[in-house]
């Protein structure tokens, strides 16, 4: 199995956080888009990106930023996210990164005296069109290259969302990504979903979480996750992990336990 580190905040360059993947003997960092130093026109100066990572004999994954919104109902809005993706996608080929990671951003909702009303599922076929032409655009993009762009599971799938997603799937440039500490936190309220679609789990998040405080991005070992469970799971599916935890010492544990328990 492979595994990677986050882009962590306490590492102020990208030579930080290959410095610690090296320490730590992992495979791979997964950029993330929501930090300033790996917006997109940072991340298209791709020869400095290969070269850093050629000297250091990892590879890159992306995280697309956690606002990614294409099917916001402002169009000005919706086309520089899908410019984004386009962009990301170009770097992607020329820095052979296998994965690009997205979440689902579950849109605004309209609060009634007794209930809330998301607008996506009150206008699901607009919804709906917006994930057309995202699935298309990405199809284009990717082409025969070698990329997943794999959904990640954050805190509970909303109905309109899961029909979104069943509708990438039919494309094979889309994939999953479990992120069992999310799922933890909200009480495996995604696993049935990701099981039904298990042939399609591409990339893990891996990190210990606790459903009564819904607490994740724990170190592995310190939460309730059947752990060696989900990693067998994931080594199955020939899944990378990203050991996706947020501090320094909380990736030393768990690489260690990892060690410990006979994954790495």
């Amino acid at each position: 199995m492979q595994f990677g580190m986050p882009t962590l905040i306490e590492n102020q360059t990208l030579e930080d956080n290959i410095s610690l993947c090296k320490r730590l003997g992992l495979d791979f960092i997964e950029l993330n888009m929501n930090f300033p130093e790996y917006q997109i026109n940072k991340l298209e100066n791709t020869a400095f990106f290969q070269q850093k990572a050629e000297e250091a004999g990892i590879y890159y994954t992306i995280h697309l930023d956690e606002n990614l919104n294409i099917a916001d109902f402002n169009m000005l809005v919706t086309e520089a996210y899908l410019e984004t993706v386009r962009r990301t996608i170009e770097v992607a080929k020329k820095l052979s990164v296998p994965v690009i990671n997205m979440h689902m951003n579950h849109g605004i909702y309209i609060t009634l005296p007794d209930r809330k009303v998301p607008m996506y599922d009150r206008n699901f076929e607009v919804y709906m069109e917006a994930f057309r032409k995202f699935g298309a655009i990405c199809e284009q993009s990717i082409g025969e290259a070698d990329i997943k762009i794999t959904i990640e599971n954050t805190d509970g799938f909303r109905a309109y969302e899961k029909k979104a997603i069943e509708y990438l799937l039919e494309s094979p440039v889309f994939a999953l990504t479990w992120d069992i500490g999310h799922s933890k936190a909200v009480g495996e309220t995604d696993e049935p979903f990701l099981m039904a679609h298990e042939e399609r789990l591409f990339h893990f998040h891996i990190h210990d979480g606790i459903t009564s405080t819904r607490k994740n991005h724990l170190a592995l070992g310190d939460g309730e996750i059947p752990l060696e469970e989900r990693l067998q799971l994931a080594k199955r599916h020939h899944c990378r992990c990203v050991v996706e935890t947020k501090t320094v010492e909380a990736l030393t544990h768990s690489v260690k336990w990892l060690e410990e328990h006979g994954f790495k």
